[in-house]
């Protein structure tokens, strides 16, 4: 078990920190040593950056674990984290591991990050497989957790099941729901609908003591009226989020070219803003704080690649509180129980 789950301080008493990889992202490192400086100062969460000292920049005190190396967004995940054993990712997922640190948050290589957590910190005992967990927003709700979103393209039964197991049980460590919902994406919601994995999946997940399985969900449920827990392989989970992402990019962006295209419509956008702004916030990913990768020993969350100084912010405040509220014990006695 790692080593910052037998407490939330080191040995003088001072909480741990969550470790934030200053060179990971598309904007690295101004905007992620930005966002871990707001993080400290707005949430009074402990945080160290991991990175080159003379690269980082200024730190406004934050303390710094040195790295000598970092893993490029294009390098091969596997390779990078064996060859750059002094990267920043590697370093970071060390301390959670040594139990230096709550937990990690990077907006680097996904792939190296994932690997850099699964190869320092390893897998539960009994896990098959790490599954990459994302929130997608529900209006006037708590978000719906989507698993794989990546981390495995091909999966097995037994895995998509544990991918139940560790949905649920994250949807009440993070959000407080007490018996969550899950469902199983599908292309019907009757269970003769669908790949042959998904139909012994549906049969595995119906016997499956201590979850609430409420059958079959389609796309078009991801987004309203969505179940707590939407389980699939990490190809069809990947694709189905990006399209999410994408159709809403593009609908938020033409809505704003409607609402300034000219004066009447700017006028109509004087009234109607104050209603849109607050749902274009809950939508917005740089507010749900990134993807946690679930199974390993340790709390790694993982920001999208262009993470701006909030999205870091967001992320350490995930970190933070999965950690706190005992997310990788609940995840091992989910699987180990069932």
């Amino acid at each position: 078990m790692g080593g910052a789950r037998a407490g939330l301080g080191d040995v003088t008493g001072r909480p741990l920190p969550v470790v934030v990889d200053a060179m990971g992202g598309d904007r690295a490192p101004g905007e992620i040593v930005a966002g871990a400086r707001r993080a400290a100062d707005e949430l009074g969460i402990e945080v160290v950056l991991v990175g080159p000292p003379d690269e980082v920049g200024d730190t406004g005190g934050l303390e710094i674990l040195p790295a000598s190396e970092v893993i490029g967004m294009d390098e091969d995940p596997g390779q990078s984290v064996r060859r750059k054993k002094d990267s920043s990712l590697v370093r970071a997922a060390e301390a959670v591991r040594d139990g230096r640190a709550l937990a990690m948050v990077s907006a680097g290589n996904t792939g190296a990050t994932m690997a850099s957590a699964l190869l320092r910190m390893g897998r539960l005992k009994g896990i098959i497989r790490p599954a990459i967990a994302t929130p997608i927003p529900q209006i006037g709700s708590h978000p719906t957790v989507l698993l794989d979103a990546g981390a495995n393209t091909e999966c097995t039964p037994a895995m998509l099941v544990q991918f139940a197991q560790m949905g649920a049980a994250y949807s009440t460590a993070r959000y407080g729901v007490s018996d969550p919902t899950v469902a199983l994406l599908s292309i019907g919601e009757e269970k003769s609908k669908g790949t042959p994995l998904v139909k012994e999946t549906h049969a595995l997940l119906e016997a499956t003591p201590g979850l609430r399985f409420v059958g079959n969900a389609e796309g078009r449920d991801l987004i309203k009226d969505a179940p707590d827990v939407v389980v699939t392989d990490g190809f069809t989970g990947n694709v189905a989020l990006k399209t999410l992402e994408g159709a809403l990019r593009f609908f938020m962006d033409t809505l704003l070219e409607v609402l300034t295209r000219n004066e009447e419509t700017r006028k109509a956008s004087d009234v109607l803003l104050p209603y849109l702004a607050p749902l274009a916030a809950e939508f917005d990913p740089d507010n749900t704080g990134g993807a946690v990768l679930l199974g390993v020993d340790g709390v790694c969350v993982i920001s999208h690649g262009s993470s701006s100084a909030q999205a870091i912010v967001s992320a350490v405040r995930v970190a933070h509180d999965v950690a706190t509220a005992g997310l990788v014990d609940r995840l091992a006695h989910a699987v180990t129980v069932a």
